[in-house]
């Protein structure tokens, strides 16, 4: 199966590669059990919940009247929800593309938990990022409106309600779609557009979608990702930029440029680059409707590391031992551009130089 993957991953380009692969050990893992609270059991008096009111009051928000927990898709459109996607300008403290200080960061917390706190029916989803119960981080997505809930609902992971109620660091998403759109001037941030921000904070472990902001998948995906790498990361959980491939019972963890990942669109368990690499297996960062019932959490059977180079910097693959090649995958040269493959678009937590030697290590152990 390996050399089928690297035949076709060959094919697909007549620019000079290496590759290097890796076999593992595969090691088969459940899904997780949602033993324990369940969504029916909070829905006995739907919107009122004394354990749900204490908890969210624990996050600075007072349920007005109603506030709903964990529905599903066609309750959240019988109460309205609808999902715009439409392109945003996002801002916020992700990659370096806009700053927000702790101060600002704490005035617009305050503005977000009053204005939600202001409204009569409040929803709550609990989801989690990666799929493993003991690497994996928990959030909870308090929101003024069911679009957004909605559109969070596709991205998270299910997991049990008692998971997140009595996590440890749970990462906390507040959406306020409603909000005057004043708010950015409010806290000094300046006009933002018409469509709102995204706005994160990654030692609070919160993140703040204002506006149109939870319509813009690539941009919430993208701040999920910085906000739980402490978390994953401090569970034992390696985040990384790379994608599953799955055929029949292998699942192969795959490293390369864009242009190559395209042409394996069919075998992708996901789009999204973004997987968690743990001691029980590996499985994507965000929810997938691509696994058609395979699972997905297991050891890879195969690490493939690629790298593309159409001007000739780098030397043949027949020139290169396997400590070379790992160098140039390491030094993440991409025609021209030092880009590691492994590193995640805005990632602030972990260092490549780490997140190298981590990866390193994981392999070598598995």
């Amino acid at each position: 199966m390996r050399n089928c993957f690297l035949k076709r991953f060959l094919q697909i380009s007549s620019s000079s590669r290496f590759l290097n692969s890796s076999r593992r050990n595969k090691v088969s893992a459940p899904f997780i059990d949602k033993e324990g609270e369940t969504a029916e059991s909070l829905r006995e008096n739907p919107g009122f919940s004394y354990g749900l009111n204490w908890g969210l009051a624990g996050k600075g928000v007072i349920v007005k009247d109603k506030a709903f927990q964990n529905l599903k898709s066609s309750e959240l459109l019988a109460k309205g929800a609808t999902i715009a996607g439409l392109p945003l300008h996002v801002r916020g403290t992700l990659g370096g593309n806009s700053t927000i200080s702790k101060a600002q960061y704490s005035k617009l917390l305050k503005q977000v938990t009053t204005h939600i706190s202001s409204i009569s029916n409040i929803f709550v989803h609990d989801g989690a990022i990666g799929l493993s119960p003991e690497s994996d981080a928990k959030v909870r997505v308090i929101s003024d409106s069911p679009s957004a809930i909605l559109s969070l609902s596709r991205v998270l992971w299910e997991t049990p309600t008692r998971a997140v109620s009595h996590d440890s660091c749970p990462l906390t998403v507040y959406t306020a779609t409603s909000i005057s759109t004043a708010v950015e001037d409010i806290i000094g941030l300046g006009a933002q557009g018409n469509n709102g921000f995204i706005a994160a904070d990654i030692e609070r472990s919160s993140l703040i979608l204002c506006g149109k902001a939870f319509a813009d998948i690539n941009g919430t995906k993208l701040a999920l990702t910085a906000l739980s790498e402490p978390v994953i990361f401090a569970r034992g959980g390696l985040p990384l930029s790379a994608r599953l491939l799955v055929s029949c019972d292998s699942v192969v963890l795959l490293f390369a440029p864009e242009n190559a990942i395209q042409s394996y669109s069919d075998l992708l368990v996901s789009a999204d680059a973004g997987v968690v690499l743990s001691p029980q297996g590996v499985a994507p960062l965000f929810q997938t409707k691509k696994l058609g019932g395979i699972n997905p959490y297991r050891i890879p059977s195969a690490v493939i590391l690629a790298t593309s180079d159409s001007s000739g910097t780098i030397p043949s693959i027949s020139k290169l031992s396997p400590g070379q090649a790992a160098y140039h995958f390491l030094a993440g040269y991409q025609n021209g551009e030092f880009v590691p493959a492994y590193y995640a678009k805005g990632s602030s937590y972990i260092g490549v130089l780490d997140l190298a030697k981590t990866l390193l290590s994981k392999v070598k152990r598995n």
